[in-house]
């Protein structure tokens, strides 16, 4: 079922001469500019009793404003008894650990079988929240901390610290070659020109910054940090291989398999057997959508990836030992 709802605010003095949309964003901030200018449009937004459409018209200060709207259950996806690791819930927010092999959200290909199925399953009153209240994405085989939010206001909140970039969210990495120092990838990211499912550095992209910085230097791989300003598809995935440092197992970002010259067999065949990005999204600092406190939460790495880098670490430390 649809949730209705019903708000009332009056404009201020403040507002004097501003546009209809303009003033209902500043209102009603629980809600997108996009979900009350769609809403405005279609005749569910009424000032002093009489529905206004047009978004130009001005208001004077001293109107009463009234949203009379439905909020759409996501009814289309079916709810599905799928785990979920939770690391931390309240009654506005669940943090969730990400296994790899999991799809944030039905697609092309993958119609369910998600941790939107499984939200929907866990929690049933998500389903009046926009797309079950899921703020942010990983990639199917990057594991680590996602929130999701239980309510509209949560969701609402969340999405606007995200655009504002104030959540903060630090990925643990294994990158390919020897990496000499940390710094920042400033470039657009856009849909991959002939390769559609991809993304790529293009001039007509939108805005990405990466942060990384080196933690362990391998022979052949570097074992790095990084943190997102903004949050592109397969940001990181693209960054590091745009400066020449795929992440390893990342097939579709050039990170194939790099042998350092006289490994043994069993370290040969654990680089080639690494068979996702090897990415895991580590910490995530925001402050609470609706108490404001600030939140700080940590995933331990992987078993797969602190197995490769103990591999990695071994061989380095012989060969260190070889060369003296």
């Amino acid at each position: 079922m649809a949730q209705q709802i019903e708000l009332t605010q009056t404009v201020t003095e403040q507002q004097l001469g501003q546009r209809l949309d303009q003033a209902v964003a500043e209102l009603f901030t629980d809600f997108s500019r996009t979900r009350l200018k769609e809403w405005l449009i279609t005749g569910k937004i009424s000032v002093d009793g009489n529905v206004v459409t047009k978004p130009r018209t001005k208001v004077l200060g001293g109107e009463v404003i009234t949203v009379q709207a439905e909020l759409e259950d996501e009814e289309r996806w079916e709810a599905q008894n799928i785990p979920l690791e939770i690391v931390y819930e309240d009654d506005d927010i669940i943090v969730i650990n990400k296994p790899r092999d999991f799809v944030v959200h039905p697609g092309a290909g993958t119609p369910d079988g998600t941790i939107l199925n499984a939200l929907l399953y866990h929690y049933p009153q998500i389903a009046e929240v926009p797309r079950a209240g899921i703020v942010h994405r990983l990639d199917k085989d990057t594991t680590g901390l996602m929130v999701v939010a239980k309510t509209v206001p949560a969701q609402t909140r969340l999405v606007r610290a995200l655009q504002k970039r104030n959540i903060t969210r630090e990925y643990e990495a294994i990158a390919i070659g020897t990496m000499t120092g940390g710094g920042q990838v400033d470039k657009p990211i856009g849909r991959h020109a002939t390769k559609r499912t991809l993304m790529a550095v293009t001039i007509s992209g939108r805005p990405a910054v990466t942060h990384y910085r080196v933690a362990e230097h391998f022979r052949e791989h570097t074992r790095i940090r990084l943190r997102l300003e903004t949050g592109r598809t397969h940001q990181i995935r693209v960054h590091m291989s745009y400066i020449q440092h795929p992440l390893l197992g990342d097939q579709a970002y050039g990170g194939r398999a790099r042998i350092p010259k006289g490994a043994t067999e069993e370290l040969a065949e654990e680089i080639r057997a690494f068979d996702r990005q090897a990415l895991h999204a580590v910490m995530l600092r925001f402050d609470h959508p609706i108490t404001k406190e600030t939140l700080e939460f940590h995933a331990p790495v992987p078993d797969d990836m602190v197995e490769m880098a103990a591999a990695l670490r071994l061989d380095a430390k012989n060969h260190r030992t070889e060369e003296y």
